[in-house]
């Protein structure tokens, strides 16, 4: 299983995916992480952001063919780049789900300010400028609200719902989290 966690900046890509790994044994391959073990001064080029994706796709492929699950913790910013991870790892669809982190921007903002010692150097103008460009997800995802500090229990549902079949997934709602099925 390949679980895709993607949403803008300050959002809580990486707190959701850390809290979700051990739920669902899964290792999570985070790009903001990746990128500073790898650079040690980023530039945010286009050619670096695509090296970037290049080896979370890469170590991704190696441990779906190992039978492994793997979050995926990037902004996935289009639909066309959420829509590689399932062309390039050949997944069908029920080898893959996306997950989307959404709160209110005054929790971004917060966020934003208050990272320190942080593997992201996204701050509020690096959010604004991705706000410009990010693309909805469009078709079968979770949509997670991440305003609040997710409990043990909503974790524990999220994680159930990530591994049901999605043949069988209808409609789920709850103060925290929608799952979200949109016709193109």
């Amino acid at each position: 299983m390949i679980v895709v966690i993607c949403g803008l900046p300050g959002t809580g890509k990486t707190t959701l995916a850390n809290s979700l790994a051990p739920l669902i044994d899964a290792a999570v391959l985070s790009t903001d992480k990746i990128r500073k073990e790898l650079i040690s001064k980023p530039t945010y080029t286009e050619q670096e952001r695509k090296l970037i994706y290049d080896v979370i796709m890469l170590v991704a492929g190696y441990l779906h063919s190992t039978g492994a699950n793997c979050i995926l913790d990037a902004t996935f910013i289009s639909e066309s780049s959420r829509k590689k991870v399932k062309e390039k790892l050949n997944l069908s669809r029920d080898q893959i789900r996306i997950v989307e982190c959404i709160c209110p921007e005054n929790a971004i903002i917060s966020r934003l300010k208050d990272r320190k010692n942080d593997y992201s150097d996204a701050d509020f103008s690096v959010y604004l400028k991705m706000k410009q460009i990010y693309e909805p997800v469009k078709g079968k995802h979770l949509s997670i609200n991440t305003s609040k500090r997710t409990s043990r229990a909503e974790l524990k549902r999220i994680a159930d719902n990530i591994l049901m079949n999605t043949t069988k997934i209808k409609k789920l709602d709850t103060k925290k989290m929608t799952l979200m099925e949109q016709q193109k």
